[in-house]
């Protein structure tokens, strides 16, 4: 009786020790994999990446020295008409386009033009077909949308995607900050020092050094000489002559 259960108890201390093995090597080789995972990875972003040294930076009509486009990147055409200035560091996952199509001739003028310092967030779409000219030190977050051309719907009978669209220049000026989710639409004009907030979509003029947010994006906040950020003055308190802001 006695032998029996320690030939069972060794049976089951010899089964214990081989799943623990397996386990082990199991374990080992899910590192491996991990590493080598991580490792080619590691080497596809160094060797996607984009930037005036490499030949995938050649089609542009300029690539300004120390600027990067990471990778992977999303939809890219157009090159021959995309300016980028020095110093820009333009994230993974986003589309930059200027025409309708690839190969379409635009011209003899770049259609887009981002400038020195700027940074453009994860998965941002910049789709150029007239004009979009963002200045230097410009900053967006991630999955920001900016376009010069809206689809037409003058007839109301036509399928809109079928009629021809319509293009307006868009321009961003230096300093300002285009949150998360930003959508900019054709013929905004986005002045210097602005922060838009998360979110929004702007169209239309936006003063210099001011803050909006909303859809569609208004001035919450604006910078006085003087006085610092302050809460717009309503027009009809302008007349009247505004009360001093309690902030």
């Amino acid at each position: 009786m006695g032998s029996g259960l320690t030939s069972t108890a060794a049976r089951e201390d010899g089964m214990g020790a081989v799943m623990a093995a397996n386990g082990a090597f199991a374990r080992y080789r899910r590192r491996l994999a991990s590493r080598a995972v991580h490792g080619l990875w590691d080497a596809a972003l160094r060797a996607g990446t984009i930037s005036p040294d490499n030949l995938a930076g050649h089609p542009f009509r300029s690539f300004g020295m120390g600027s990067l486009i990471g990778f992977p990147t999303g939809a890219l055409y157009g090159e021959e008409w995309i300016e980028i200035g020095a110093g820009t560091m333009i994230g993974p996952q986003v589309s930059m386009s200027a025409g309708m199509v690839p190969g379409q001739d635009l011209g003899e003028a770049a259609v887009l033009r981002i400038g020195d310092r700027c940074l453009i967030g994860r998965g941002s779409h910049i789709v150029a077909h007239y004009s979009v000219e963002i200045g230097d030190d410009v900053f967006t977050g991630p999955y920001v949308y900016i376009t010069d051309q809206n689809h037409g719907y003058t007839d109301p009978d036509v399928p809109i995607g079928r009629q021809w669209p319509k293009n307006s220049a868009v321009s961003i000026g230096p300093g300002s900050w285009l949150g998360a989710g930003v959508i900019v639409l054709p013929g905004s004009a986005i002045g210097g020092n602005v922060v838009v907030a998360a979110g929004s979509v702007v169209r239309g003029v936006v003063p210099d050094r001011c803050v909006v947010a909303g859809v569609p994006a208004r001035v919450v906040r604006e910078y006085v000489p003087g006085s610092g950020w302050k809460p717009p003055v309503p027009a009809d308190a302008t007349a009247m002559g505004a009360p001093e802001d309690p902030c």
